[in-house]
């Protein structure tokens, strides 16, 4: 078996911590960020013309479902103007071209008002691995875009033990989209065989890479997303056995 030469992890809920935000926001009096975003939208309408709440959720809870099933199926996540586009037209409404995009600011910058938490074993972990490995993240992006999550990494201190970023926005493909791992393992000068993902969701961050040829890692310190009937090569259930078990991987 090839040594292994470089390891990619997901981002969300493996790393970082998903809506680890959400209790700060409370404590600030802030509403969720389903909410908030909800709320500018029918704020930014009714500046022109009144339009129920109603019927806002209405259609933003139609392109949600329409992006799941898009992401899920397509491996394409959409930006935040493609959305707030769809909704607009499901609507049959229309906002002046800087208002959109200073919406979709807002949107993309939720996370770096009150910034979600990074899991307590991230950074003497990443450091440890990068001693020997070189290091890749791949991830999908929702509400919050490859340059956001690059000031999260940044400010951090996690963003230099990385040598490749590849966020879905940026790619135009998200994960398990062979091109997304093909990409990673290119700018990581290795081969399938050298290569080792790490993530929390099984189809997403198995399945996927395995396929390739690439070996896996389930990650499940912070959510267990399915390890009782994972297809992983190993099951990481506390973030510091991870170097550990890529030893036992290469070995």
């Amino acid at each position: 078996m090839a040594r292994i030469k470089a390891i990619t992890f997901d981002l969300w809920d493996t790393l970082l911590v998903d809506d680890s935000d959400e209790p700060e926001r409370q404590r600030l009096g802030l509403p969720p960020k389903r909410v908030a975003r909800r709320q500018a939208l029918h704020q930014a309408l009714c500046a022109q013309q009144d339009i129920s709440l109603e019927r806002v959720e209405t259609a933003c809870d139609a392109v949600e479902a329409a992006f799941d099933k898009v992401w899920k199926e397509m491996h394409v996540t959409w930006t935040v103007k493609e959305r707030l586009e769809l909704i607009l037209r499901a609507l049959r409404r229309a906002l002046p071209e800087r208002e959109v995009e200073e919406l979709a600011l807002l949107y993309q910058r939720m996370e770096l008002q009150v910034r979600p938490q990074f899991h307590p074993q991230v950074r003497p972990v990443v450091e440890e691995l990068s001693r020997r490995y070189r290091l890749g993240i791949i991830s999908d992006t929702v509400f919050t875009p490859g340059w956001a999550l690059r000031e999260l990494l940044a400010d951090a201190g996690l963003k230099d033990y990385f040598q490749v970023l590849v966020f879905s926005d940026e790619l135009g493909m998200a994960k398990p989209a062979p091109e997304v791992f093909h990409r990673a393992a290119e700018l990581l000068g290795a081969t399938a065989a050298e290569m080792v993902h790490v993530g929390d969701r099984e189809l997403n961050d198995i399945q996927g890479p395995k396929s390739l040829g690439w070996r896996t890692v389930l990650i499940t310190a912070i959510k267990d997303r399915g390890s009782s009937y994972t297809q992983a090569d190993a099951v990481c259930r506390n973030l510091a056995d991870l170097p550990a078990i890529i030893e036992q991987l290469e070995g």
